[in-house]
This record gives structure tokens, sequence and C-alpha cells, in this order.
């Protein structure tokens, strides 16, 4: 049984993805926003989990405060965890800009993963896997906008945030080097049937269990073990290439360095 952290577990893929690791037996720690949701998911999840034990956290991930809190509540009570799924995004918001003044898209898809990542890492063996939920959308990123300074429309930032969020997973996989855990981008598929597609898109979208499978295979499955600091595209079924700028080390370094800096920012007194 392996211990599991599901980020935005409450709608779409994270919530078929949380259905799948109960069902197999895993003890999941869910993560959403709203306390009611939270509950509704964890009864419906209680009844497919034979026994297996489920949690729940609530946390607003454009805030990088409650991403702390999350944090610190996790270590708090569990000394080790198998996997980090990172899988909460946005696209569309009704408050595009945080209260730490990022644009919501990098705030959610970029930066919380970031941190949560950095603040869970003691608690991942090197057996551990951090799942980090990427797209096939990604654009050259603007380091202005990442940080606040510069606004973009709404498909611009979603798409720069994931290209910044799998540009990280890789640097942050070479400088752990091999004794460590796993830490892999995964595009679940294009247009599956999430809120965020009908939002983004209108439109109903393609099964979110395709999404849910590569993220359950990517979590648990030996054929992943070794592919840290790689990209899975789950629309060609394969490992592949992401985009240039993920394979080029120093903007790679860049995206990390500028996302160090703006958080040691905001965490001055």
């Amino acid at each position: 049984m392996k211990r599991i952290l599901l980020t935005g577990a409450t709608d779409g893929i994270g919530l078929e993805t949380a259905r799948m690791l109960v069902s197999l037996g895993h003890h999941v720690l869910l993560h959403g926003r709203s306390v009611s949701k939270l509950q509704k998911v964890e009864q419906l999840l209680t009844a497919l989990s034979a026994g297996a034990p489920i949690e729940s956290y609530v946390a607003d991930l454009s805030r990088m405060s409650e991403v702390e809190s999350l944090a610190t509540a996790v270590s708090e009570k569990h000394r080790n965890l198998d996997v980090l799924i990172n899988n909460a995004g946005v696209y569309v918001a009704p408050d595009p800009i945080t209260p730490d003044g990022l644009d919501v898209r990098f705030a959610v898809n970029t930066i919380a993963p970031w941190l949560l990542t950095q603040r869970l890492l003691p608690l991942l063996s090197k057996t551990g896997r951090v799942i980090n939920l990427s797209s096939a959308a990604q654009a050259p990123v603007d380091m202005d906008a990442l940080t606040g300074k510069r606004r973009l429309a709404e498909g611009e930032a979603y798409a720069q945030s994931k290209l910044a969020l799998t540009m990280w997973s890789r640097e942050l996989a070479t400088s752990l080097g091999d004794d460590a855990p796993a830490i892999i981008a995964v595009n679940p598929g294009s247009l599956l049937a999430s809120k965020m597609v009908k939002q983004a898109f209108g439109i109903a979208g393609k099964d979110v269990r395709i999404g849910a499978e590569i993220l359950t295979r990517a979590a648990l499955d030996d054929e992943f073990a070794s592919a840290s600091g790689q990209y899975f595209d789950n629309d060609s079924g394969q490992l592949a290439s992401p985009h240039p700028d993920a394979r080029d080390p120093i903007k790679t370094r860049n995206i990390t360095q500028a996302i160090k800096a703006f958080l040691a920012d905001t965490q001055k007194p």
C-alpha cells in the first residue's frame, strides 16, 4: 500500500485518479479547496476503499501561505510519503491575480507545485515519485509574466505555466541525481472532460479516465521507476521530447532560480 498525496482531487482527472488509487487499496491523501466537496468525495471513495485510509486536506494553492500550511499539515501527520501527484490546475478564473501578485495560472500550475514538492521532498525516499501534470499546450516562458510583472491572456498564461512546470521538473530531477525520488512531467491527454476543458473551450471532452489511468501508471508502475526528468506524452502514449526550452539546461535553471527568488521575496517579513 502506497501513501499518495493527490492535489486537485475533487474534480475531473483528479477525482477519477483518486477513485482508481483508492480502489487499488492505496492510502490516499486528498487535497481540494472546498471543505464540502472534499467531504462528499471522501464519503464517495470510502465505499471503494476496502478499509484503506483516506484523508482530506484543504488549501487554496493560489496562496503560497496555504501551500506552506498544506505541506506542514502533511509533514506533521506523516513521516513518509510514497508519491506526490501535483494534479491541481487552473485555466479560467474569476480572479486572475492572486494575493501574492501572480497570475493565477502561474501560481497554481507552476509555483505551488514547486513549493509543495520542495517542502515534501524530505518525506520521499529515493524510490518515491513526484508526478507533475503537464500539458500538450506549452509555450516559451515570459519571465516577467511568471513572477507577476506582466499580464497575459488566459491561454498564453496557461501554456507558459505548463512549460515552466515541465522545465522545473527536469531541472529538479537533474539537480537531485539518481539517488532521489523520480520527478516526472506527464501530459495526461489533450481535451479530456475536465471542468477546466469545459470552462476554457465549451466542449465535453474525452473520457477523463484516459488521464487518470496514465497518472496511476506513472505513480505506481515499474515502467516509470527510471523516468526521472523525462516527459510522458499521453497523446502519443510514450516518453517524448518536451518543448525545446525544457531541454535547455540554462533556461530550465533560470526558471527555478526565478521561482526561488520570487518565493524568497514573498517570505520576507
